[in-house]
């Protein structure tokens, strides 16, 4: 069984996937843009208070990062 995602801001979502190649590229309102270049991906992370469970459940899908890995790093 995986371990649920942790609830965090936005910005330490953020910090957590630069841990695993991803670059701020642009800021546009309440979304963040990140993209690693090496797999040539681009993801869009909601500048919240705190990011809903469903939302980061949803970009963890979509980088392939499993959720207890990303859990160490928030």
């Amino acid at each position: 069984m995986t371990a649920k995602p942790k609830l965090a801001s936005g910005r330490k979502v953020a910090k957590a996937l630069s841990e695993f190649g991803y670059q701020k590229i642009s800021q546009k309102g309440s979304h963040i843009k990140l993209c690693n270049d090496s797999i040539g991906l681009t993801l869009i992370v909601s500048d919240h208070k705190e990011v809903d469970r469903w939302t980061l459940k949803t970009i963890l899908k979509q980088a392939e990062i499993p959720e207890d890995e990303f859990n160490k790093y928030l």
